[in-house]
């Protein structure tokens, strides 16, 4: 009889701290050894010349998202578990978004109903805190902490889910007083609805101008206000999504100061410009999400905040919204003004490859930068560690095996989510998952999916543990660690 159910051997294992060379043996689901010439499994696998890392932890992505607009997401949780399973991803957490009116209950319970039996991996949920009206604050979000719903988001644009200050600092406080995790887009409101009518009253309403009603200043100025709110209740936030330089100095300088505070970036940030949004007329609807992207030397300072430790979280922000559908991106048909096209481009699949390509294979990152920025630091983050995002003994088997030098063209007819365009068409990656394991379980193997659907189980997260500080850094900048809190609230 074997010792173990699958036994990965001769890889070179990557965590967020280190790399070594050892077999890992998988018993019940979970790492249950890691050392030379373990005994056999009853499944063997051959990761020779190969990278055995965390499976990746997609920390902020919409699938099956319900939306006030008369839009349709194209990926529910089918669709796009499969695709974050190819793409070398374990684990996603999307949202359960709260509509205006109505109960993060109500929210919850619908979201439930989207995902049981859908999931090819597994998945928990943050909150989309829209409205706290009633009891919303100080007792129906406390009660979801303590149910294992530990993060929400918060936002500071778009009308059906934005919160004035004043709100936010009533969530805030909610969240420090019962441990949980502040998720903040920052982008100024007011000034985005100003520059918009000014925009559509000069009669420029293309694709490109959403780039224009967003400049950086007003990541700037809400991401100031975001973390001065923050310090002022005294509590950790984390700043999602971050385009470029001057938001990132925000966050650098309240880091700098000993303030916990996280940063997270995304894909677009790194491989878009705001020149795709003026591609082949309607065509830069493909490339539109919020903030938008910007320009080559801000895809520089994103690079750099990576590198240097000012991000901790790697996330798609997967929004996908097919272009050729009239509930998606041409919801009004192809003379929709900038402000009615569904904000958000696909990137499930894309995610891992793209950074391992860009970042590991040309030396920008260190591969245990990598595995922390996809995998472990999320998890600490959004209290999944240690059963998520690492490769020690006890920990589920989520893992992924790497062939580093594979080289491939990305092509949107070769994903599997069901948006019908990748931003990335055609770029070349060399870098790929070719084994992605979940609980012990081979569910891709070298392009084929053995799994059916169903199999991905809810998780209950934690109260948040502090993601600590990049061994790794090649120019480590103070930031977030341990040991690094906010003062005592201001009131």
């Amino acid at each position: 009889m074997a010792d173990f159910d699958l036994v990965i051997r001769g890889g070179k294992i990557a965590t967020a701290s280190d790399t070594f060379h050892a077999d890992i043996g998988i018993k019940d689901g979970k790492i249950a050894a890691l050392a030379n010439n373990l005994a056999k499994g009853t499944v063997e696998l051959d990761a020779k010349g190969k990278i055995v890392a965390p499976g990746g932890i997609d920390a902020h992505c919409h699938l099956d998202q319900p939306m006030t607009d008369g839009t349709v997401m194209a990926d529910g949780f089918e669709s796009g578990t499969k695709s974050a399973a190819f793409g070398g991803t374990t684990t996603i957490i999307p949202f359960a978004c709260q509509m205006r009116g109505h109960t993060l209950r109500d929210a919850v319970q619908d979201y439930h109903s989207r995902s049981d039996g859908e999931a090819y991996i597994d998945y928990a949920f943050h909150l989309i805190v829209s409205d706290i009206s009633g009891s919303v604050a100080n007792q129906e979000l406390p009660a979801l902490i303590d149910d294992g719903y530990t993060s929400f988001k918060i936002y500071m644009t778009y009308d059906d889910l934005k919160l004035d200050d004043r709100e936010i600092l009533e969530v805030l406080t909610t969240a420090r007083e019962h441990g949980g995790m502040a998720m903040i887009h920052a982008e100024n409101a007011d000034c985005i609805e100003w520059l918009t009518e000014k925009l559509l009253q000069a009669g420029k309403t293309q694709p490109q101008y959403h780039w224009h009603s967003r400049p950086p200043i007003v990541e700037r100025e809400a991401t100031h206000r975001a973390l001065s709110l923050a310090e002022l209740v005294g509590v950790p936030v984390l700043i999602v999504h971050v385009s470029g330089e001057e938001a990132i100095k925000q966050i650098r300088d309240a880091q700098a100061r000993g303030l916990q505070v996280y940063g997270e970036t995304c894909p677009q940030y790194l491989f878009l410009t705001a020149e795709d949004l003026g591609i082949d007329d309607f065509h830069g609807a493909k490339c539109i999400c919020s903030p938008p992207p910007r320009d080559e030397s801000n895809q520089e300072a994103v690079w750099l905040g990576l590198e240097t430790g000012v991000f901790q979280v790697f996330s798609s922000d997967h929004a996908p919204f097919s272009f050729d559908d009239p509930k998606g991106k041409l919801i009004r048909g192809e003379e929709t003004p900038f402000p009615y096209i569904p904000n958000g481009i696909p990137g499930l699949e894309t995610r891992l490859p793209l950074l391992f390509s860009e970042g590991v294979n040309k030396g920008r990152i260190t591969l245990p930068q990598f595995v922390a920025l996809t995998a472990t630091s999320p998890a600490q983050i959004y209290g999944l560690y240690p059963r998520k995002g690492t490769v020690s003994i006890g920990a589920d088997a989520d893992l992924t095996i790497w062939d580093p030098n594979k080289e491939v063209t990305i092509r949107n007819e070769n994903l599997h989510h069901n948006v019908d365009y990748t931003p990335y068409e055609g770029m070349d990656v060399k870098g790929w998952p070719t084994t992605t394991i979940s609980r012990g379980e081979i569910i891709v193997q070298d392009g084929e999916l053995l799994v059916q659907k169903g199999r991905g189980a809810f998780l209950r997260c934690e109260r948040p543990k502090p993601a600590q500080p990049n061994q790794h850094m090649k120019s480590f900048v103070p930031g977030v660690n341990a040991s690094s809190n906010f003062a005592e609230p201001r009131y």
